[in-house]
């Protein structure tokens, strides 16, 4: 689970009507170009203004834009409070928290313990890169407009300074305190240099010279070499060596290689000279290896001091989508600039003195306020590595998941059956319980395989290295299929993997088209068009997570697999709109974003409170990523003071502040993080007793409802509403460990309830799945009752 709960996460983290199920919903697209015409003309201005927040999800002129839409709601909304809001920016320090509290539980595996310490360290590097550089970039450019929160961008920066500090402080204290300890307990040490013997030294010599030395480059600092520069991320040895000669002492530094190992394996010697392969587990940091190498770098000098330090830089990018047939070099020429954005954070070793201290301040440009001196080694992403060790006893037990029962009766047999599985029942998928390589995976590869398929139509946000989706696409293309690929080359941290397999789909005779310039393609949506005796039929899955097998192990996910006509046909058109020039397409089933799924969720959410007034069942449960929405946030809490009991299951950013009197008692928030990376979204309504029920990609967050395109699609089957209904039942429930959003002396804190009043465990949501998947075999999966 090494990104288990990265929200890689920034970006899949903080992520995004019609009346009773039979109605239908409007979901408008802008339209890719500006007609010649002058109505087109006309058209494509109107929907620039309602586009105006552009595709930047951080851009400078979408963050004025939304603060200043805050700033409208809130004068909006007189009945309710001004403070109503929490801050986007410290709830999400406040989820990171979380994971820092799965990475203290001692109740939890030790290896995955220092899984969740990886990845609150690469949570926040992540947080420093984009969220802490848009407000610096936001102070330097001027556009300092008070959040929806009441804080300014500078109250913000100075508050996650403080939180920062108290958080990375306590991260660095739980790997020094109490992982290392019970590492070395379990047989697994950090060895130091000093600390080896002189055959164990020996041996790491030969390996630095054979290995290490080769790929370092010590770069000096004088009139003749500038201070050179630091990438971001890079962990780095500042040294300073003396000329024994003229005793002048001089500053240079040396980069820790990101190729290598970040630790490398003591072979442990017996008194006979030969290996020990019995022998605990002992590893040594590469920067204390190179450290005690120094000599070999700066021959004829003495080496005085030398210590670790790190910079994070501002990585975010800010791409022009005017010209979209140049959208592919803009971006590839943004990330080369990538690498020079300014530093937002120097984190040091704890010895460093306060001579090379000043220098590294000085150069790299960063205040007091930016510096982070850690009484622990620096990027503790490298804990992945010990989590990874082989040593199943101190790690989760194994667990792979498996075939739905409905498609495990064909899982061998050939496409013609896979198909006709799915023309017998809809199938709700539930990843990982449910396998994804023999379910999405293995419809896509039937799919190229089948001769009687005539197009496939796929949407790409991230998928893996050596995909089989990729794979599959090609081969369909290969055949002579028609296959349309959106690809979202914008998908942060990912976008030159993106363009790689971009162009290899191109030179696969796949037509690839980049989305609609100004949005992000953010949809998860796959579409079959197959030849049959009674004519054409699309097969459709619809989901919540990434096309991409290695993360489908890792992140809990729903996914739809369908041949209804109505889900069939609403596809075709939004993938017209995406490719073509479709903009007044009116779908059935789908809530389609930026135009449709705000407006739509609030109507539904004031359609309860009328049931509530009248009487009728009345709740809304939701369950996503984050949610920040003003507007819906709004809507739910008039929901509240009308009566109306509303579920939250949030993972990440929370602005929502529950159990406020007079405002937000009826509102119950819980946030539930574990082995899995919890990323379905799930967004359900009492309807007055015939409950109705949306998965889907958005979250309710300004640039998923304003500038993605984002699809829920409405569940039609019992069983499966059912099951949901069921599931969000038990993720709400007070018997359930979790983390409680609670109300204190006018104080919004998460409390973690993990155990009962008797001390006992609360239930596991993920390990009762994994119990219900085990305990019936070929049993997952949740299918459709037959008939349509």
């Amino acid at each position: 689970m090494t990104d288990a709960l990265t929200p890689r996460t920034a970006d899949e983290a903080a992520g995004t009507g019609s009346t009773g199920p039979a109605s239908t919903a409007t979901g408008v697209l802008p339209d890719p170009v500006a007609a010649a015409t002058a109505e087109g003309e006309a058209e494509a201005a109107a929907m620039e203004q309602a586009f105006e927040r552009d595709g930047a999800a951080e851009g400078v002129a979408s963050e004025a834009a939304d603060a200043l839409a805050d700033d409208e709601l809130a004068a909006e909304d007189a009945e309710l409070p001004e403070d109503r809001f929490a801050d986007r920016e410290l709830s999400w320090l406040a989820f990171n928290e979380r994971v820092l509290e799965l990475a203290e539980d001692p109740d939890l595996p030790l290896l995955e313990r220092c899984r969740f310490a990886a990845i609150f360290a690469s949570n926040l590097d992540e947080f420093f890169m984009v969220r802490v550089a848009g407000l610096k970039r936001r102070i330097a450019t001027g556009i300092a407009v008070t959040a929806a929160s009441g804080l300014t961008p500078r109250q913000v920066l100075e508050a996650i300074s403080v939180r920062a500090h108290e958080l990375m402080e306590r991260h660095a204290s739980l790997y020094r305190d109490e992982l290392v300890p019970a590492l070395e307990e379990q047989g697994i040490a950090f060895a130091h240099w000093e600390g080896l013997g002189q055959q164990e030294q020996d041996r790491l010599h030969k390996y630095f010279r054979r290995q290490i030395f080769p790929v370092l480059t010590p770069l000096a600092v004088d009139p003749a070499h500038p201070f050179p520069y630091i990438s971001g991320l890079s962990l780095n040895l500042a040294v300073v060596v003396r000329n024994p000669t003229t005793e002048k002492e001089h500053f240079a530094r040396v980069k820790v290689p990101q190729s290598l190992p970040r630790f490398v394996v003591v072979e442990s010697v017996g008194a006979d000279g030969d290996l020990d392969p019995l022998a605990p587990v002992r590893l040594i940091a590469l920067e204390e290896l190179i450290a005690a190498h120094l000599h070999y770098l700066f021959p004829g000098m003495e080496v005085v001091e030398h210590h670790t330090f790190r910079v994070t830089r501002n990585e975010d990018l800010e791409v022009e989508e005017d010209d979209a047939e140049n959208l592919l070099k803009a971006l590839e020429k943004e990330l080369l600039r990538r690498r020079f954005g300014p530093p937002v954070r120097l984190e040091l070793a704890p010895d460093m003195s306060p001579l090379v201290r000043r220098l590294l301040i000085r150069e790299l440009g960063v205040v007091e306020a930016e510096v982070y001196q850690l009484p622990a080694p620096l990027d503790l992403t490298g804990l992945n590595v010990v989590a990874d060790l082989d040593r199943p006893d101190l790690q989760y037990p194994r667990f792979a998941g498996r075939t739905p029962r409905a498609l495990a009766e064909v899982e061998s047999a050939s496409p013609t059956d896979f198909f006709a599985a799915l023309r017998e029942r809809d199938i709700l998928l539930h990843h990982p319980y449910d396998s994804f390589s023999t379910s999405v995976q293995q419809f896509l590869a039937q799919a190229a395989a089948d001769p009687n398929v005539l197009a496939i139509k796929q949407t790409l946000y991230r998928t893996s290295g050596n995909s089989p989706i990729i794979d599959a696409l090609i081969d369909a293309a290969q055949a002579g299929k028609q296959v349309l690929a959106i690809v979202e080359i914008k998908a942060r941290f990912d976008e030159q993997a993106n363009i790689s397999w971009a162009r290899k789909l191109e030179r696969a005779g796949v037509h690839v088209v980049y989305g609609i310039v100004g949005l992000k393609t953010h949809c998860k949506l796959s579409l079959v068009v197959r030849q049959e005796a009674g004519g054409l039929r699309r097969y459709c899955h619809v989901g919540t997570g990434n096309y991409n097998p290695k993360t489908a192990r890792l992140y809990e996910d729903l996914g739809l697999l369908t041949c209804n006509p109505d889900v069939g046909q609403d596809l075709t058109r939004l993938f017209n709109q995406l490719s073509g020039y479709a903009p007044k397409s009116r779908f059935h089933r789908l809530l389609v974003a930026p135009r449709s799924i705000r407006s739509s969720l609030v109507e539904r959410i004031e359609r309860e409170i009328e049931h509530h007034r009248a009487g009728k069942e009345a709740w809304i449960h939701l369950k996503v990523n984050s949610i920040v929405d003003e507007q819906t946030i709004d809507a739910l809490y008039r929901a509240s003071q009308a009566g109306v009991p509303v579920g939250i299951v949030v993972r990440g950013i929370c602005a929502v502040k529950a159990g406020v009197p007079g405002l937000s008692e009826n509102i119950t928030v819980r946030s539930i993080l574990g082995r899995f990376l919890e990323h379905s979204r799930i967004y359900s309504f009492a309807n007055g007793g015939d409950p109705e029920y949306f998965i889907g990609s958005a979250d309710l967050m300004h640039r998923n409802l304003d500038r993605r395109v984002e699809v829920l699609v409405r569940l039609t089957d019992p069983d499966h509403i059912a099951f949901l209904g069921h599931l969000m039942e038990v993720q709400l429930a007070d018997t359930t460990s979790s983390w409680h959003l609670e109300h204190d002396d006018g104080e919004q804190a998460w409390v973690r309830h993990s155990r009962d009043e008797e001390g006992e465990l609360l239930l596991d949501v993920q390990s009762w799945l994994i119990a219900r998947r085990s305990g019936r075999p070929g049993a997952s999966g949740v299918a459709g009752r037959s008939g349509r």
